[in-house]
């Protein structure tokens, strides 16, 4: 018997509580923004998932920039999930 499975995107887990606040995140991907009152990165439209742990759903176009965010990070605070769930970043 086959089920549909509804094909997820890629998504991006961000652990704030392991951020620094150097902000490299927010030059590669607009998702990202400055939060200077926390001295840390928030990113924007997602869900906590976890205690500081917040996930959110690559718009299409915009993978590139969401792996180059990740990338950058100095902590590694940010994951990069592809459409199966493996980590690619």
């Amino acid at each position: 018997m086959y089920r549909l499975v509804e094909p997820r995107g890629m998504r991006v887990k961000f652990d704030r509580d392991t951020c620094v606040g150097m902000y490299q995140c927010v030059a590669e991907w607009d998702a990202f923004e400055k939060n200077l009152n926390d001295g840390k990165a928030d990113l924007r439209g997602s869900e906590e998932e976890d205690e500081d742990v917040f996930v959110v759903e690559v718009p299409d176009g915009e993978e590139f920039d969401a792996k180059f965010a990740a990338r950058v990070c100095p902590v590694d605070a940010i994951e990069v999930y592809d459409d199966d769930g493996e980590q690619v970043v």
